[in-house]
């Protein structure tokens, strides 16, 4: 048995395999914003919903809070030094970037190996995290790439070919 505390609980969740994202958005004055995330997940097919979470002190919250969409771009083996430069604070995290813009003005990565850009629909009080539940409105995804993983407090990869 471990002890429950930050350090313990931390080095357990790294015990989960996730895919890595980046989340986007479109803040006040059109400020790009973007947050690397690996808090993400399918809700419903019908209708179609995913949520994503968001430390409550992250720059961006209040912008994700008020622009009402955000995009979220599930990345691909070998994009790790994007996950690195979003999970950053960082002057201008976009500058050389290759991005697009769909419907509701969120960047969406342009080589991502899946893009779903969502209306926000709900939010709810998670700890020390907001978790943001939005509807997808427009996707994209190349369903023969391989995903960004992470696992163990490091990216990881697939080592076996999928049939």
């Amino acid at each position: 048995m471990m002890a429950i505390n930050p350090s313990s609980l931390r080095r357990a969740l790294g015990c989960f395999a996730t895919g890595v994202t980046v989340v986007t958005g479109l803040g006040a004055n059109d400020e790009k914003l973007g947050v690397t995330a690996n808090s993400f997940n399918s809700v419903s097919l019908d209708p179609p919903l995913v949520l994503f979470s968001l430390n409550r002190r992250a720059y961006s919250m209040p912008h994700f809070e008020e622009c009402g969409h955000f995009a979220v771009n599930v990345l691909r083996e070998g994009q790790d030094d994007l996950a690195d430069r979003f999970a950053t604070p960082l002057a201008d995290k976009w500058d050389g970037i290759r991005f697009e813009i769909w419907d509701f003005g969120c960047p969406i990565l342009s080589d991502a190996l899946a893009n779903f850009e969502c209306r926000t629909r709900y939010t709810y009080d998670g700890g020390d995290h907001v978790i943001f539940v939005g509807e997808i409105e427009r996707m994209r995804a190349d369903v023969d790439g391989h995903p960004l993983l992470f696992y163990g407090g490091r990216y990881q990869s697939l080592d076996t070919e999928r049939p």
